[in-house]
């Protein structure tokens, strides 16, 4: 009674869901939390061999994957993308904007170019996959977008103004989509990650200054593992969320709520 409730709820089965960046620390748990709800998954990315790798790693295990081409700030991408998903499984339910990149410089130290590549990746492309997914949600009256954002959509930290400034145009675009495109039955949400340890941050999780500082500022004194993400992501893809939309989940550890107290009595 209780599988059978919760799979009513959570479960994926018939859903395809295209998720862009997803060889990457969270795309890839988001990728394999997907299809072992029941999922058939379309990951795409940059690396085409590493998303086939997941793919055939998700198959050998019994699940639906395929590895899709996809450069979210290469706009000559995004449709033949999309095409070649709908071509393979007729309909694209859920959508994951994953993809994303960072570069930690001071403000006054930005160029044009590093401007453009965190903004092109992070939003402009988010946009775009967006629109042309979207548009085929239509169709069907149905879906659910669910955007990565991060801390810095909401708390921001030194060296990462571009970054920051992307994250935060990505929940306000988060909910411009839900107006939108809530008369189309399609529902749109953000996951926004804390400090999430994987590849990328280690250097940060390793670093003799930065890593206490981090640790003291996040309630639970601990970075985040990607497969803590998945909970809410399956939740966001699944009809669960039903009544669910416009809205920036974070996942932080405590970490906006306020880290370490001082000192106060306690029995305990």
């Amino acid at each position: 009674m209780v599988h059978t409730y919760l799979q009513s709820l959570f479960g994926l089965e018939g859903k395809t869901i295209l998720i862009s960046g997803a060889a990457g620390g969270i795309g890839a748990a988001i990728s394999r939390g997907v299809v072992r709800a029941g999922g058939e998954a379309a990951l795409c990315g940059r690396t085409l061999d590493k998303c086939e790798a997941l793919a055939q790693e998700l198959r050998e295990e019994g699940g639906t994957a395929s590895a899709h081409y996809l450069d979210v700030a290469k706009m000559d991408t995004i449709q033949p993308c999309v095409d070649e998903v709908i071509r393979r499984y007729g309909k694209i339910d859920v959508l994951f904007n994953v993809a994303g990149i960072n570069r930690r410089e001071g403000l006054l130290d930005v160029e044009e170019d590093t401007y453009d590549r965190i903004m092109d990746t992070n939003l402009k492309g988010l946009f775009f996959v967006s629109q042309r997914v979207a548009r085929e949600m239509y169709k069907r009256k149905s879906g659910s977008i669910i955007n990565i954002g991060s801390h810095n959509d909401e708390g921001m930290l030194g060296g990462c103004s571009v970054y920051g400034a992307a994250k935060s145009g990505v929940v306000a675009l988060t909910r411009s989509m839900a107006i939108e495109f809530a008369q189309y039955g399609i529902r749109c949400n953000a996951i926004s990650p804390g400090h999430i340890l994987t590849e990328l941050t280690q250097v940060t999780w390793d670093h003799p200054t930065r890593a206490p500082w981090l640790r003291e500022r996040i309630a639970m004194g601990r970075p985040g593992d990607p497969e803590e993400l998945v909970g809410m992501a399956i939740l966001l893809a699944s009809d669960a969320s039903s009544y669910m939309s416009g809205q920036a989940y974070h996942i932080d550890g405590g970490c906006l709520c306020g880290g370490s107290p001082w000192d106060y009595d306690t029995q305990y």
